[in-house]
């Protein structure tokens, strides 16, 4: 994230509408700023400075965590802003307010520096597209066309709820993810725990007595000593990976390659063709009702649907759509769009319904995924439980083989 301006805390006294000096403190970008929120709220500034911060007192800002700004609160903002536009508060008035309740520091931050782009006259959207990072292109050019037909609070509130249909469907798929991923975890701790502090004193008990061991407890023993010298090298090698993927899986070349693979892996294929088709539908059916012209909407559908193959979909239908042809007819070239989804929007689009048909969509897939991440995670249940029960029950069986011949070698 990259804000034009940093958010900086001012102190301040001014005269309020009674004559009264009051003082206080007020964040925003620069003195100009604060001074006109001041006068917007009645008052008549006398003094304001900057507070420097430093030390134990200044605030602890850790990249990519305290300047994180989710989904979730974007949506909130959205449906409150909304409110208070359609009360008929002004709409500088509603970014103040905003401003000033909400608990994310990097937003208020944020919301402070749009509010001051439209003190110098700039339109809403512009002042939201200065942050790209922040609010993603669909809410961008939805506000523009909100703002152009004159019903912002009604997109809105398409954005915000379009914004909470996805965190809840993202909040789905974590759900479904989080129980096979915690059990995986643990069982690799409690097997390399094994291996480091228990299996070395069965292996020195063993050698005292002499005697061949059992090839299973030979191989845990060579594992165990290997993983002594070794540890250390694995996480790095492990962390290596993870930063590596982590900088090169957004890059075009490695998605074109991924996402289809996504789309046919086992058991997991499934929910994703799933995902992307209610992530389309839902974000074409919202830019659409709110009056985005439909090439534009194209476009950015395919760009925010997080597949390639979706994106690449996409631009075949803004091709066609350029020569005049039928929106549908190149989705039905595209294997990640189901039969019915493409009988549905042809239907939607002879009959002038196309956004009501596609929020249909996207409902119907919404309720898909949440059946199929429930069977997902009644299946994976067991298997983990069967996973983590051959892993450290094979171990503890491997150890206590040469318990069986100790007597032997006793004598």
């Amino acid at each position: 994230m990259a804000p034009s301006a940093k958010t900086k805390t001012y102190e301040y006294e001014a005269r309020d509408k009674q004559g009264n000096v009051v003082k206080g403190r007020m964040d925003g970008p620069n003195e100009a700023a604060v001074a006109s929120r001041l006068m917007a709220n009645g008052g008549n500034p006398l003094k304001i400075n900057e507070v420097k911060t430093g030390g134990l007192h200044s605030d602890i800002k850790i990249p990519g965590l305290t300047d994180k700004i989710p989904l979730k609160d974007i949506a909130v903002m959205s449906r409150q802003l909304a409110t208070m536009i359609n009360a008929g508060l002004s709409l500088l008035r509603s970014v103040t307010i905003l401003a000033d309740q909400t608990e994310n520091k990097a937003l208020q931050g944020i919301l402070l520096e749009v509010r001051a782009e439209i003190e110098t006259g700039a339109s809403f959207s512009s002042a939201l597209a200065k942050h790209p990072k922040v609010f993603p292109p669909l809410m961008i050019n939805m506000v523009k066309a909100g703002e152009t037909g004159g019903f912002l609070d009604q997109t809105l509130l398409s954005v915000a709820k379009n914004f909470e249909d996805d965190v809840k469907l993202r909040g789905k798929i974590k759900s479904a993810m989080t129980y096979p991923i915690v059990v995986l975890v643990i069982a690799i701790i409690a097997a390399t725990a094994m291996l480091l502090f228990i299996v070395p004193i069965f292996a020195e008990m063993f050698a005292t007595l002499g005697g061949a061991l059992p090839g299973p407890t030979q191989m845990l023993v060579s594992l165990s000593n290997f993983l002594k010298v070794g540890i250390i090298p694995i996480i790095i090698v492990i962390a290596g990976l993870w930063i590596w993927w982590s900088r090169i899986k957004h890059k075009k070349s490695v998605r074109e390659k991924v996402d289809p693979w996504k789309l046919k892996a086992p058991v997991f294929g499934k929910l994703t063709q799933k995902i992307a088709v209610a992530r389309f539908t839902r974000n074409l059916g919202s830019m659409l009702h709110a009056g985005v012209p439909i090439l534009q909407a194209l476009e950015i559908v395919g760009e925010t649907s997080g597949n390639m193959v979706v994106e690449k979909a996409s631009l075949d239908i803004m091709d066609s759509v350029r020569r005049g042809k039928s929106l549908t007819g190149p989705l039905s070239e595209h294997a990640v769009f189901p039969p019915m989804v493409v009988q549905m929007m042809a239907v939607g689009e002879d009959t002038g319904a196309l956004d009501d048909m596609l929020e249909k969509i996207a409902e119907f897939y919404d309720a898909e995924v949440e059946a199929t991440t429930e069977q997902l995670t009644s299946l994976i249940e067991p298997l983990m439980i069967l996973f983590v029960g051959v892993i450290v029950g094979g171990m503890v069986i491997a150890m206590y083989l040469p318990i069986f011949n100790i007597f032997n070698l006793i004598q």
